[in-house]
């Protein structure tokens, strides 16, 4: 049914925004760094179309040329398998005697998808499609074909693979996200993959969800600034001219924290919570200039996104500013009938997500979006300038991208695809990407002159294909022996990287699944130490949803196993979210957190196993100590706490259990040198108006070897009167120290920047108090002012 109270609901926009213009009046002015927000109260009612934007010259007059069936095909979006000899989507080959009629008869203006193939194979199947769709189509003009490429150009054989977006998040280093984007436009773009899927903006807030690891993490800013520059370098990249490439933010929004962690479902999110939380990757990437999102295939309290125009319009369009294209994903406006029940049929279904703000449907099997649309022009129901709003969406992406004038892909530049420039980049980030998360009496590095024998055993210890995780080559990633034989598992990298040593490995299970615990407690007792390569297979979207996190019972048995033999046992977590791994975590000296490292990742753990490399990799999510409690490092002070006083005597011990709910905080991260924060000191201790605080520090690496530290900064804004997160960061950067090399890094505090928070509205809200800035082990207290100083108030007082 539908909800009662959908999201964003005018009369509660009204209430709140103005509630939101009474606190505003209850606090001292500032002048924001830029113009506030739209309410959405304001934004155009439905029964009206917004104006019409500033169209290029040829855009204009096509939108005069064009029929109105082939304006409703440039917003329809076809897959391969419809246009291919064998209706799979691994088929990257063309049957043109299926093509024609979606060109010649509906004007259809995108096809997308395909697995990964050589380069070849892709010119083979784009040149000739593109070709026909520039003779069939009347006006002679060009299809644009999406892709996947989720961490690198990863349908494209060959390419370089990079860890997926967790694994970026925990480097805290944005030169990857563009380093990523880069790779990704240099070895598909003269293919003829102008539009990417990508980058995923949701927040990873639910580490149930199976698209956890296509997230940044659960951090807003870390996901806006890693988002922004692969977005920046993705779109403006000069060495793939004549062409230009589109992102696709996903999925606007708030699809990353489903109420019961599974994919495509229901997220019960407050509005409040959406302005401050889900939209600032977004908004930042809008802001880089993001031609295109997809949209949020699951609901928001109770309303599915594709058909919320409170969304899609008032949030998106008018408060957030975006210009681009907003396409479904897949087969999503049948979804409102068959699985949301929200819609009767696909005729209204359509009326509503086109009504939303949906500017191209992802059909993607036929043309009934084409035939239904136009009826419902000529009902009345959608006018003319509906679809020239929409159908001048997508063609003017296609200009801005040059596709009138370089519709066709090209063959001299691909030597580019799996550069060793690009392979080697892709390493550096799997090195900087995973966290060393536990190492008593100093266990690692395993320095290889002193280690003979080493067992390597566990799911992932001979696993590419664990390593890179879903979307890698195919969705659901494929079979061992389909990935590149050039590319190293964990055990063929330890190899390598220990040439004295006997790397062996042996069965912890027989082909019928029972475990053979006497012959792995045999190799570890005449092991020096034993890695237990542990975690998941790969997995993508519903396919992995899962109802329990905890490890599985036979790789914990494993573990048990393991660590009977008395020798040193190193946990190395493989896999796209974290799994609970208390019960077994206290007997092992050493663990790793290795998530999805991609093609580099055998090689990266090697190195950082043998003491090669040197761990820098900070966790980009709160790592949950128990299955049934999940908390965000940002959660408030009531969500994480349980008063005594509230229940008298004979509590303590459920108070305790309710604290003990993160086995390891965000941000946590060891090294094999260490680092002293000291001397944090502001400019002032009073901050008012719309000035600006200057924080420094001072960081020194007090370890004997050279070693890399994010130093991240957070905020604690003490009262509120909307609850507060216990911290929120609010600025990070990522610097290289030598032994003993100390170095002051500074952040300058901007009160509507680093202070301000938003209202449900997204009206800023900057309210008188104090503040804590953190910062290591270091803090100072500071108070906000408003406009002009004040006396000072009591502490803690707003």
């Amino acid at each position: 049914m539908r909800s009662t109270r959908p999201s964003f609901s005018r009369r509660t926009v009204a209430a709140l925004f103005g509630a939101a213009t009474f606190l505003g009046a209850c606090q001292r002015p500032a002048t924001p760094t830029t113009a506030a927000p739209t309410p959405l109260a304001t934004a155009t009612p439905t029964s009206a179309t917004p104006a019409a934007p500033q169209w290029s010259p040829r855009v204009a007059k096509l939108l005069r040329d064009m029929t109105l069936e082939e304006k409703i095909g440039q917003m329809t979006q076809i897959t391969n398998a419809a246009i291919n000899h064998t209706g799979e989507q691994k088929d990257v080959s063309l049957d043109s005697a299926k093509l024609v009629p979606f060109i010649r008869e509906y004007g259809v203006g995108s096809f997308l998808n395909g697995e990964a193939v050589p380069p070849a194979q892709w010119l083979k199947y784009l040149a000739p499609l593109q070709r026909i769709a520039l003779r069939e189509s009347r006006l002679h003009i060009p299809i644009i074909y999406g892709v996947d490429h989720m961490h690198g150009a990863s349908y494209v054989s060959g390419a370089a693979i990079f860890p997926h977006n967790i694994n970026l998040g925990a480097t805290f280093n944005t030169e990857f996200a563009r380093q990523e984007a880069r790779a990704t436009v240099m070895e598909s773009a003269d293919l003829g993959h102008l539009w990417v899927f990508a980058p995923v903006l949701d927040l990873g807030l639910n580490v149930y969800w199976p698209r956890f690891y296509e997230t940044y993490g659960e951090d807003p800013l870390v996901a806006a600034e890693l988002g922004a520059a692969y977005v920046t370098e993705l779109q403006n990249n000069k060495d793939i001219l004549p062409y230009k490439v589109a992102g696709c933010g996903k999925h606007f929004l708030g699809y990353s924290d489903p109420r019961n962690g599974w994919d495509r479902t229901n997220a019960l999110i407050p509005e409040q919570r959406i302005q401050e939380f889900f939209r600032p990757s977004f908004q930042a990437a809008i802001d880089a200039g993001l031609k295109s999102v997809m949209v949020n295939s699951g609901e928001i309290n109770g309303e599915p996104v594709h058909s919320s125009r409170a969304i899609l319009t008032d949030l998106l369009r008018t408060q957030m500013g975006f210009k681009g294209v907003a396409v479904t994903d897949w087969q999503d406006i049948l979804r409102l009938v068959t699985v949301q029940k929200t819609a009767p049929n696909e005729k209204e279904a359509t009326f509503r997500c086109i009504d939303a703000g949906i500017d191209m449907a992802m059909t993607p099997y036929n043309t009934n979006f084409c035939r239904i649309v136009k009826e419902l022009v000529q009902e009345g129901r959608l006018t003319k300038e509906r679809i020239d709003l929409s159908a001048g969406r997508v063609l003017q992406m296609k200009d801005e991208l040059g596709l009138f004038d370089n519709p066709l892909p090209r063959a001299d530049r691909l030597s580019r695809v799996g550069a060793p420039e690009h392979k080697q980049h892709a390493l550096e980030a799997a090195r900087e990407s995973i966290v060393l998360l536990k190492n008593e009496q100093n266990t690692l590095p395993l320095v290889p002159a002193r280690v003979k024998r080493l067992l390597v055993v566990g799911p992932s210890a001979d696993s590419r294909a664990n390593l890179s995780g879903g979307w890698t080559l195919a969705w659901q990633g494929r079979a061992e022996n389909q990935y590149p034989a050039d590319v190293p598992s964990l055990l063929t990298a330890l190899r390598r990287e220990y040439p004295g040593a006997v790397v062996e490995t042996v069965p912890y299970q027989d082909a019928a699944g029972q475990p053979q615990a006497a012959n792995v407690l045999t190799a570890a007792r005449r092991a020096d130490a034993v890695v237990l390569a542990l975690g998941e297979r790969p997995y993508a979207e519903g396919l992995g949803n899962i109802n329990d996190l905890t490890l599985p019972d036979d790789q914990q048995q494993l573990v048990r196993t393991a660590q009977r033999s008395g020798k040193p046992t190193i946990m190395v977590m493989i896999g796209g979210r974290p799994n609970i791994i208390r019960p077994v975590a206290e007997g092992s000296p050493a663990i790793i957190w290795a998530g999805l490292p991609g093609f580099g990742g055998g090689q990266a753990l090697a190195e950082i196993i043998s003491g090669k490399t040197n761990p820098s990799g900070k966790l980009p999510f709160t790592y949950p100590q128990a299955a049934g409690h999940i908390a965000n490092y940002h959660h408030d002070n009531n969500e994480n706490s349980l008063e005594l006083s509230d229940f008298g005597v004979g509590f303590e011990q459920h108070a305790n259990k309710a604290k003990a709910t993160m086995l390891t905080e965000y941000g946590t991260g060891l090294s094999y040198t260490t680092f002293r924060y000291s001397n944090l000191q502001l400019s002032d201790s009073v901050l008012s108006g719309a000035g600006s605080v200057r924080a420094t520090v001072r960081v020194t690496n007090t370890g004997a070897r050279p070693g890399k530290e994010a130093v991240l900064w957070f905020m604690t804004d003490e009262i509120g009167r909307i609850t507060r997160p216990v911290r929120l960061l609010k600025h990070f950067e990522k610097q290289d120290f030598k032994p003993g090399e100390s170095r002051e890094l500074t952040f300058t505090i901007q009160p509507m920047k680093d202070l301000s928070y938003p209202a449900a509205s997204g009206q800023r809200l900057l309210e008188d108090g104090f503040f804590v800035l953190r910062v290591g082990d270091q803090q100072q207290r500071f108070r906000y002012a408003g406009a002009t100083a004040q006396a000072a108030r009591p502490a803690g007082g707003k």
